[in-house]
């Protein structure tokens, strides 16, 4: 039997935000162990803690969806890093870095306890750009096709400068801006439209987000195809974001600190901060942080 914990990400509040299960001890286990466990599981995501292969780092971890292993996420580096930094910590304040040897590459993780809230930021190990193989790019973009896939008129894709696009930092996803927070409610997957863009894009998520009313933006992530309908809060998508917001003209030069919130319309809401630095006019570094909260520990069979 292997240890487990789970947990509630980019929230303070238990049953919000977007649950995890961390599981310890993962060394001997096959890929298709650890399949079959995050299907037991059933959240959007499970992490799978090993020793690292580098003694210097904290440890390596492997992610799975439901259905498929994935090279990073960003839910899971958050709450499985404060899981470990609040094991090392005895009470009172403190800051730890970690150091997570993650598929996509090594994940440095800065966790920070302060008037008893713990707070995770790690660094994206992959700066975000443009998705370069896309089967149609021009289809995946359109939107009145984007609009069908999601039950809405053309009109309400695209607000300010803010255009469809294809980005990737290891995941990749399509990202969608509508004119506000009503298309953002009323938005869901449609068939067959939206396979037809997933296609096109070479994807199998897509990020809708809007300008926020007390957050900077608001967002969804839909990933049927994944196993996930809807996902409460994405790290990863949120620091891909950087990339369409550089590209529409929302970001300057130096370092930008934004609110995102995600999970509103799920009754799941998750708070997710995102810094984008600028150097000239490309982005440098992408930084994501977030709080968790320990919901539930156990021991789970080895298939």
């Amino acid at each position: 039997m292997l240890p487990f914990h789970t947990c509630d990400v980019f929230t303070d509040r238990a049953f919000h935000g977007n649950p995890l299960a961390i599981v310890l001890k993962a060394d001997g286990l096959t890929p298709a162990q650890m399949q079959t466990i995050a299907r037991e599981f059933n959240l959007s995501e499970t992490i799978f803690v090993q020793a690292p292969a580098n003694p210097a780092h904290t440890a390596r971890v492997r992610i799975f969806f439901p259905t498929a292993e994935i090279p990073f996420a960003g839910h899971p580096t958050i709450g499985c890093a404060i899981h470990l930094a609040e094991a090392m910590e005895s009470a009172g304040d403190y800051s730890r870095l970690l150091v997570l040897e993650e598929e996509a590459g090594l994940v440095p993780v800065q966790v920070w306890r302060k008037a008893g809230r713990t707070t995770a930021e790690f660094v994206a190990p992959v700066v975000p750009h443009a998705v370069s193989d896309a089967s149609d790019r021009a289809a995946a973009l359109d939107p009145v096709r984007l609009a069908a896939a999601l039950g809405l008129d053309a009109g309400e894709i695209g607000f300010a400068a803010h255009r469809p696009g294809l980005w990737q930092g290891g995941p990749r996803f399509l990202y969608v801006p509508v004119a506000g927070l009503d298309s953002l409610a009323r938005a869901r997957p449609l068939q067959p439209g939206w396979s037809a863009q997933m296609q096109a894009g070479g994807v199998d998520s897509m990020y809708v987000y809007a300008p926020g009313l007390d957050c900077d933006y608001r967002a969804r992530m839909f990933s049927p195809t994944a196993g996930i309908p809807e996902d409460p809060a994405t790290g990863s998508a949120s620091a891909i974001l950087a990339a369409q917001l550089i590209a529409s003209g929302a970001l300057a030069e130096g370092e930008t600190r934004l609110t995102l919130h995600q999970g509103v319309e799920m009754g799941r809401p998750s708070v997710i901060g995102l810094t984008a630095r600028v150097t000239g006019t490309a982005l440098s570094e992408v930084r994501i942080a977030g709080e968790a909260v320990p919901i539930s520990e156990g021991r789970i069979r080895v298939p």
